[in-house]
C-alpha cells in the first residue's frame, strides 16, 4: 500500500463481507450478531477553502445513527469527529427516542474527537494518527462485525476500512469517476437514458472551445451549461451563451462565463477546467423547471433499490446551487423517474458499484404540460438528500413505496422539507446549546406519537456561520412547511434586535 492509494485487492476481498452482511448492517439492525457501525462523514472531496470553517459541523449531520442504538442492544456506533461534539447534541438526539433507558444508549456510543478542526479530510486526519487508528480497532473488536460508514468513499476511507479490518457502505474508489459529470453522461447513454445535448470528456481548454462550436449544431438552446469534472454543489458550474458554430478565442471565452461560485475568479475556473476536464451541455429550459432527484442503494449481488425521490431547492446566483429538499417529488413526474434510474442503477452495478448513490435529473415542462425527465448528475455518495430520508426512517420505521413514491408511517404518507441552510447572519450570535434551548422553549421537537415535528442537525454551525439544518416532518407538504416556518420563525425572533 502506498502513502496515497490503497490495495485494492486487499479491499475488494474486504468487501466481500458485505454479501453477509447486506440488509442487517446499513441501518444498524443487527440478525443475532453483535454489530459496530464506525461513523466518518469526512468531505473527502474538493470544496473551496472558504468552507473550512464550517466543514467540522458538516461532520455531525449523521447524528441519525444514534437512533438506531434503540433497534437492538447488539448494535453499537463510533462516531469520529475533527472538533469536540457539544455535550448536549447526544441528549438531543436520544431525547427524539422516549422510553429508552439513555444510560444504556450511551454505553454503546463512543465519540472520538480529534480536536483537529484543520481544512483536510477527516479521514486523513485519523490515518495520521496510529494510536487513533489502533483505538478504533479496538473498539470495533475481534469478536464484533464492523461496517465503516462514510460519507464518500475516496482513498482515504479505503485505506481506513483496510486499518480497522471492516468494509464500507461505499463503492471501489477505482470507480469514482463513473460520479465525474463525464462518467455520468457516458453511463446515461449507454443506460439508454434521456440526456442533454452536451460532449463530456473535455480535457481542457482547448477541448472546451470546439466543443460549444460543435454544441450548437445539436440544441435550440440559447445557452449551455460548462461543469469541472469533479465539481461539487453546483461549485463547479458556469453558464454562458451559446457562440454558434464560431469557435471562441480563450478571451472571448473568460468574458462570457458566468460563474456560480462569484467567490472563484473566471481565470481559476478555467485552470481547474484545464486541470480536471468536464463537460458541456444544454441549459435545459420549459414552461417550468424542476430538480428533482433520486436515492438508489446497490446491492452487492446487483441488485438496486430506489429509496426516494426529491425534489431539490436549488439557489445560488444562477440558480445552480443544491440549499435544500423537499420529499416526495412532485407527482406528476415522479413516478417516471424511477424506471431511468433502475436502468442507470443496475448499469452502475453491472459495473462493479455497491453502497449509495443519486440520480440528479432537470424536470422540464412542455407547452402541452407533460414533462422531460433529463438525467444530469451521478453522486456515488451520501448527499445532501440522503440524511433527510434516514433521519425519517429512523424516527418512524416509515417504509418506501417504490409505486406511490411515498414513505409510509402508521398509515401516513410522510412528508418533509430538509436544509442544511436555514441561515440569518444574525443566527450567528447564538451558540449551540441557545439553540438547543430555543427548541425547547418554542416546542420544536418531535412528536413521538403524531410521527410530525422538526428534527435538527449542524448545531455547530450557527456559531461558525449562522446556519442550522432542520428536517421539518408533516403528514402533508403543508404542515411539514408550516413546520419549517416555525423553526425558522423562532430563531428570527430570538436574534431580533
Amino acid at each position: 500500500m502506498t502513502a496515497t492509494g490503497y490495495d485494492r485487492s486487499a479491499f475488494v476481498l474486504l468487501q466481500e463481507q458485505l454479501r453477509d452482511q447486506w440488509g442487517t448492517m446499513i441501518f444498524g439492525i443487527a440478525d443475532g450478531l453483535p454489530t459496530t457501525l464506525v461513523v466518518v462523514a469526512s468531505d473527502s472531496l474538493y470544496l473551496p477553502s472558504r468552507f473550512a470553517p464550517v466543514v467540522p459541523a458538516y461532520e455531525e449531520r449523521y447524528l441519525f445513527v444514534l437512533l438506531l442504538l434503540a433497534r437492538s442492544k447488539l448494535t453499537r456506533v463510533v462516531y469520529v469527529t475533527s472538533s469536540p461534539m457539544p455535550p448536549r447534541l447526544v441528549d438531543y438526539f436520544f431525547g427524539l427516542i422516549p422510553g429508552h433507558d439513555k444510560a444504556e444508549l450511551r454505553q454503546r456510543l463512543t465519540v472520538v474527537s480529534l480536536s483537529d478542526s484543520s481544512f483536510r479530510p477527516l479521514s486523513q486526519k485519523i490515518l495520521e494518527r496510529p494510536r487513533v487508528v489502533d483505538r478504533l480497532r479496538k473498539l470495533v473488536g475481534p469478536e464484533r462485525r464492523g461496517l465503516l460508514v462514510p460519507f464518500i468513499t475516496s482513498e482515504l476511507e479505503a485505506r481506513l476500512a483496510l486499518e480497522l479490518g471492516i468494509p464500507v457502505y461505499g463503492l471501489d474508489p477505482s470507480l469514482a469517476h463513473l460520479g465525474t459529470k463525464t462518467g455520468s453522461r457516458q453511463t446515461f447513454t449507454e443506460a439508454g437514458v434521456d440526456v442533454a445535448v452536451g460532449v463530456e470528456g473535455l480535457r481542457g481548454v482547448e477541448d472546451l472551445r470546439d466543443a460549444l462550436a460543435e454544441i450548437g449544431q445539436g440544441t435550440q438552446s440559447e445557452k449551455v451549461i460548462v461543469k469541472i469534472d469533479d465539481g461539487v454543489m453546483g461549485m463547479g458550474n458556469a453558464v454562458m451563451p451559446l457562440p454558434g458554430k464560431r469557435r471562441l478565442d480563450v478571451e472571448e471565452l473568460t468574458q462570457l462565463l458566468e460563474l456560480e461560485d462569484r467567490a472563484q475568479s473566471k481565470e481559476s475556473f478555467l485552470e481547474r477546467f484545464d486541470q480536471n476536464g468536464g463537460v458541456v451541455e444544454e441549459l435545459l429550459t420549459g414552461s417550468a423547471v424542476r430538480s428533482p432527484s433520486v436515492q438508489l442503494r446497490i446491492g452487492p449481488w446487483g441488485d438496486v433499490e430506489v429509496l426516494s425521490t426529491h425534489d431539490q431547492i436549488l439557489g445560488g446566483p444562477l440558480g445552480q446551487t443544491y440549499l435544500g429538499c423537499r420529499f416526495p417529488a412532485a407527482a406528476e413526474y415522479s413516478r417516471d423517474l424511477v424506471e431511468p434510474s433502475l436502468a442507470v442503477g443496475r448499469r452502475l452495478a453491472h459495473q462493479g458499484v455497491v453502497g449509495p448513490a443519486s440520480i440528479d435529473y432537470v424536470s422540464t415542462q412542455r407547452t402541452d404540460g407533460t414533462w422531460r425527465n433529463s438525467a444530469v448528475e451521478i453522486n456515488l455518495r451520501h448527499g445532501g438528500t440522503t440524511h433527510p430520508a434516514l433521519t425519517l426512517q429512523a424516527l418512524t420505521d416509515a417504509a418506501y413505496d417504490a409505486e406511490t413514491g411515498e414513505l409510509v408511517s402508521r398509515g401516513h404518507a410522510k412528508h418533509y422539507i430538509a436544509t442544511d441552510h436555514l441561515e440569518h447572519p444574525r443566527f450567528a450570535c447564538l451558540t449551540p446549546d441557545d439553540l438547543l434551548d430555543l427548541i425547547d422553549e418554542n416546542g420544536l421537537g418531535w412528536d413521538h406519537e403524531t410521527h410530525t415535528g422538526v428534527a435538527f442537525h449542524l448545531a455547530s454551525a450557527i456559531a461558525i456561520s449562522g446556519q442550522v439544518g432542520v428536517t421539518a416532518i408533516g403528514d402533508s407538504d403543508q404542515q411539514a412547511q408550516r413546520l419549517y416556518d416555525s423553526a425558522n420563525d423562532a430563531l428570527v425572533t430570538a436574534t431580533a434586535d
